[in-house]
């Protein structure tokens, strides 16, 4: 069975290069050079470069080459070939297809807004947008695949089957630097996007922290490369990923592999969704203020933390198991 992961994705790179390794005929494509991660994939057709006209034949071209070489096409973020008849056209043709649905793409305000107060979605996923592109996926195909239960109940009424699998990191490209009592503390939150991150919340916390006489340091990371970022959570004490959406993302996730005390807001009605030994300090916009002040308080407490999230990260999000969990999924297609 020959496998396809496209158009985007941090992880679809990561993942089909542990699915060739536990032999499945694996590939991964990016249509945008535009994807700060387009770089991992094994094809790139950097759609983004080209005038429009010729765009749409490029991928017209793709399509009709990928459609005779794959089996089984993988899509992630909701996204597709771009063509009103392309998932049907695949379906009549008897290829298996599975959607990979990642956050903003899928998630309701008005579901959302039940059981979150803190709730920020992305406005130009409309709710009308959202119901669009879900229906025309669902149409065609049964099996879905989502990171968490957040995101589990936004998509249950559309499809036949839905997956849940933890997001993917390969830890063995993490070395962790365990924070040490002793030291000045490092707080660093890193929003790819400021609004649905929390970032206002986070700053207003970091000054009433500065005025209360805390010593620490805070950086607020943005405009960076990815590899550049990276060395600035290697020197991080405590990091702060999303405060709104209820649920953790790829930033907390890298800062458990480094071995860093990770501070996100997990929805209370989820907490046992998760594994029992979670480890991400629970904190929302209106208890972040005392959540950083208890950890910049308690240095004792960072190392011990730290070493909980690398084991968390080992055990439940390393590449290879998560590739294991996709291959029993594909196999019931």
């Amino acid at each position: 069975m020959r496998v396809l992961h496209l158009p985007s994705g941090s992880d679809i790179g990561l993942i089909t290069k542990q699915l060739r390794q536990l032999g499945l005929d694996a590939t991964s494509c990016t249509f945008s050079s535009s994807d700060i991660y387009a770089y991992r994939a094994d094809i790139q057709l950097k759609l983004n470069e080209l005038p429009p006209t010729r765009q749409k034949k490029e991928l017209h071209q793709f399509f009709m080459k990928a459609m005779k070489e794959y089996d089984l096409f993988h899509f992630h973020f909701g996204k597709t070939f771009n063509s009103k008849n392309d998932l049907k056209i695949l379906k009549a043709k008897g290829k298996k297809l599975i959607a990979h649905h990642r956050g903003s793409e899928v998630r309701k305000l008005s579901i959302a807004k039940k059981n979150n107060p803190f709730i920020v979605v992305k406005p130009e996923w409309t709710e009308d947008l959202i119901e669009k592109y879900v229906g025309r996926l669902s149409k065609y195909i049964d099996h879905c695949i989502v990171p968490d239960y957040e995101l589990k109940e936004y998509v249950e009424p559309y499809y036949k089957h839905v997956h849940v699998v933890p997001r993917a990191i390969d830890v063995s490209k993490y070395i962790p630097n365990y924070p040490k009592a002793g030291t000045k503390p490092t707080i660093v939150h890193a929003p790819s996007n400021p609004e649905i991150k929390g970032t206002k919340y986070v700053l207003a916390a970091v000054n009433k922290l500065k005025k209360e006489g805390l010593n620490f340091e805070f950086k607020l990371v943005q405009g960076l490369s990815h590899q550049e970022a990276q060395k600035v959570y290697q020197d991080a004490t405590i990091i702060v990923d999303q405060l709104c959406i209820g649920s953790f993302a790829n930033l907390a996730m890298e800062g458990m592999a480094l071995g860093k005390p990770v501070v996100c807001y997990i929805r209370g009605d989820l907490v046992n969704t998760y594994p029992h030994d979670l480890p991400i300090v629970n904190a929302n916009p209106d208890s972040l203020f005392d959540v950083l002040k208890m950890l910049i308080q308690q240095p004792e407490q960072w190392e011990k933390i730290g070493r909980q999230g690398r084991a968390y990260v080992e055990k439940y999000h390393h590449v290879p198991k998560v590739a294991q969990q996709l291959i029993q999924i594909y196999k019931k297609l």
